[in-house]
């Protein structure tokens, strides 16, 4: 899972820290703007180079300059004002007071003084813009970095997983030791989606922070909760910061809520533990609620609101798929009952009009006649046997309980059985059979693969026209057992050969000499799925001179295969 590096963190003090830190950075500054001109002064002073250089003073700049550029303007206006009243009190007579009797002296300090302020201020304005450009530049990287971890992430629920990991990331400087999103469900109601450092199942909200979370949700407005004993409690209805005690957690731990929106639309809720005191988070107001915005409240909220954006495409994601589905679901429908309209009915027709002449007792039929009528009703029913065959394999496919129970079985035993059960629907056919001898058993489930083999002869038969012959060929090409079903048909058209195995496809045949009466599109759907649940392969090729050839490779264990050539050779 991809997530923000460790050293793209916005480098913040805590909260504890902030006091400390303040009076440490401007106690550094004043000891390095009195360390700086005090040695300049002695250095003047040792080597007696005023008043024999009368614009020594000068010299003095080259403290408040490294100051201004790396400490700020503090240093800068302290080591200048500092300079000005050493270099009186040490090297301008009378010395050792701060009296000056010559008026161009007091000219030359106050010009002195007037340079040096100047040009702290400007080398300390010069240092603020430098640092606020790495800022920006820092900033829009980590927003980039954002954007590119999401983008590198398929799935939702990692997507989601990899924003709650990034804010705990780039702001556990600012105290932010945890990070859940919490989204509606299909009912409306909020759910842990991601949680950040931990797994979803370490987090369990309480009622009252659910009852929150939904007022966040409906109000879309920042609300915080307190683990301290020290405020005194108010109702979440009552209160925007409600005052929980949990004795259980830190009493310097606080939670803040936040709506995750965009524009007028709330998507969800993020749920940040923040460690650290009871001073306010900068994501405690949006920018626009401050009457002076801070640069760290900003780029936190353009933050959230990035990440807010990328939760809002996993949502339309989510959206997309499931119309897709719901598409897909209604496409199929419609091709069923059109299958079941058209296919199922045709040979219920056929039954039901022999089962009816039968019945007749106003006409004597003679026995060829019954027996005409008996195979009609016998080869409909099979028929509409293997279209209801298909329907629950195809179902039994997709859901992936199709479980082949495999045993070795000779091929071209397999084909002869399968070809002596299609006699009647084969009349008039010449089938051309060739079996390689030496082609050993194969690994495979009898009725599935019989049914493969039904399905791919009674296609050549149903397109191919009446008398023309059908070719069956089965040998070992390396490690598989080919089998091949040609025909002399008028073939597939290139542009539809790729969705011939899709369900409910049909090729539109326009021969004049080939009936019109098509399948349900589903019987070679059914034989991809059984033949690569064998572990195989199944594919078509036109045929040299008219016609298309149907490939069924399957495998045969190297072992089975060794084994079968020894007992041959002994």
């Amino acid at each position: 899972m991809s997530v923000l590096r460790p050293s793209k963190q916005i480098n913040q003090p805590t909260v504890e820290t902030n006091i400390e830190s303040f009076w440490h950075h401007y106690l550094i500054d004043t000891l390095l703007a009195v360390a700086g001109t005090s040695l300049v002064t002695v250095l003047i002073y040792a080597f007696q180079l005023y008043p024999r250089i009368p614009n020594i003073s000068i010299i003095y700049l080259l403290v408040v300059l490294p100051l201004a550029s790396t400490r700020g303007r503090y240093a800068a206006v302290m080591a200048s004002i500092i300079a000005f009243l050493t270099f009186d009190f040490f090297l301008v007579p009378p010395l050792f007071v701060l009296t000056i009797y010559r008026t161009e002296e007091w000219i030359a300090l106050v010009v002195f003084l007037v340079d040096a302020l100047l040009t702290g201020q400007l080398a300390a304005a010069l240092r603020l813009r430098v640092q606020e450009a790495r800022r920006r530049e820092r900033e829009t990287r980590i927003l980039y970095e954002l954007v590119q971890a999401t983008n590198n992430v398929e799935n939702a629920e990692q997507m989601l997983a990899t924003i709650a990991q990034s804010v705990v990331m780039v702001f556990s400087s600012w105290g932010v030791r945890e990070c859940a999103i919490l989204l509606p469900d299909a009912q409306g109601k909020l759910t842990i989606q991601a949680n950040a450092p931990h797994t979803l199942d370490s987090l369990a909200l309480s009622s009252d922070e659910y009852a929150l979370a939904s007022d966040v949700m409906r109000r879309g407005e920042i609300q915080g909760i307190h683990d301290t004993a020290l405020v005194p409690q108010e109702t979440w209805r009552s209160a925007q910061r409600v005052i929980i005690h949990n004795a259980t957690t830190s009493s310097h731990s606080r939670l803040l809520l936040l709506p995750l929106s965009t524009g007028h639309h709330v998507l969800g809720v993020m749920r940040l533990r923040i460690q650290g005191g009871l001073h306010r988070f900068p994501g405690e107001t949006r920018p626009e609620e401050e009457h002076v915005p801070s640069t760290r409240t900003a780029f936190f909220w353009t933050f959230i609101d990035q990440a807010t954006s990328v939760i809002e495409r996993v949502r339309l994601q989510r959206e997309n798929l499931r119309i897709e589905i719901l598409q897909r679901t209604d496409a199929l429908r419609s091709a069923l009952l059109s299958s079941v309209s058209h296919d199922l009915r045709t040979p219920l027709s056929s039954i039901k009009a022999a089962a009816s002449s039968l019945q007749q007792e106003d006409i004597q039929w003679d026995e060829e006649t019954k027996r005409s009528f008996a195979r009609t009703i016998e080869r409909e029913a099979d028929r509409l046997n293997r279209l209801v065959g298909n329907l629950l394999d195809m179902s039994r496919i997709e859901e992936g309980a199709l479980k082949p129970e495999k045993e070795l079985y000779p091929l071209p035993d397999l084909l002869d059985d399968v070809l002596e059960r299609l006699h009647t629907l084969l009349q008039g056919r010449t089938i051309n059979k060739n079996y390689a001898e030496d082609l050993p058993p194969v690994e495979l489930d009898y009725l599935q693969m019989d049914q493969v083999l039904t399905n791919l002869i009674e296609n050549a038969v149903r397109y191919t026209p009446p008398g023309s012959p059908i070719d069956i060929r089965a040998e070992q090409v390396g490690h598989e057992a080919l089998i091949q079903v040609a025909d002399r048909g008028p073939g597939i058209p290139p542009a539809d050969r790729e969705r011939v195995f899709d369900k409910f496809f049909r090729v539109t045949n326009t021969r004049p000499n080939i009936g019109s009466r098509t399948g349900s599109g589903l019987g070679l759907a059914v034989c991809k799925g059984l033949v690569e649940a064998h572990g195989g392969r199944i594919w078509l090729e036109a045929r040299e001179g008219g016609g298309t050839i149907f490939f069924v490779a399957l495998p045969i264990p190297v072992t089975e295969q060794g084994a079968t050539q020894a007992i041959s050779r002994s």
